[in-house]
């Protein structure tokens, strides 16, 4: 990897880190170039603005980091236990800055869909591809599930619910109602089984 890619790698790095701890529109770029030991020149030889870097955050960084972690529960022979395994698991390993931070996909989503189309489109994008991942695994144990389940439904609110729960949990500051929406949400998917 040459200088340059290194550099760019960084300031996606730090940039991610910082627009999950204070959101995008309250990243600041001097702090980015501050962290990152860069000056603006170098910053804006790589992103015009701070859009463009926000974009790339989300789909470089943010976009595969959360469609990789859904590949392995969803993955396994059994994607209606893989499921609940990982989401149970996630109730579990929850630390207290992700209650109070929430999840940096879904902080995102929800302070930059209404505010810009390209930001809207791009998570438009995400969430087709967490469903499809999630309709092809339901979709490969077919026989074993109920009749006339509509899997992109199923998919869409298996996602709703989780996005949901992070949301209650990082305004509650309540990781004991996070574990609860979750454990329902399991007795949901198990019940897709006939």
């Amino acid at each position: 990897m040459s200088d340059a890619e290194k550099t760019r790698q960084n300031i996606l790095t730090v940039a991610a880190d910082e627009i999950h701890q204070h959101g995008f529109k309250a990243t600041s770029l001097s702090v980015i170039l501050n962290r990152c030991e860069i000056s603006k020149g170098a910053l804006y030889y790589h992103f015009t603005s701070k859009m463009e870097l926000g974009y790339a955050v989300f789909e470089e960084v943010y976009t595969p980091m959360f469609l990789n972690v859904w590949h392995t529960p969803l993955g396994v022979d059994d994607p209606v236990e893989g499921l609940c395994d990982f989401l149970m698991s996630m109730t579990e390993q929850m630390s207290c800055s992700e209650v109070v931070c929430g999840c940096p996909l879904n902080n995102l989503c929800e302070e930059m869909a209404n505010v810009d189309e390209g930001f809207r489109l791009r998570i438009l994008s995400m969430q087709e591809q967490l469903n499809q991942l999630i309709v092809d695994a339901l979709d490969k144990i077919s026989d074993d599930l109920r009749e006339n389940l509509a899997f992109s439904q199923v998919g869409y609110f298996i996602v709703a619910t989780l996005n949901g729960a992070t949301s209650l949990s990082k305004s509650s500051r309540n990781k004991t109602l996070f574990q609860q929406v979750i454990a329902e949400l399991c007795l949901y998917i198990r019940a897709l089984k006939k």
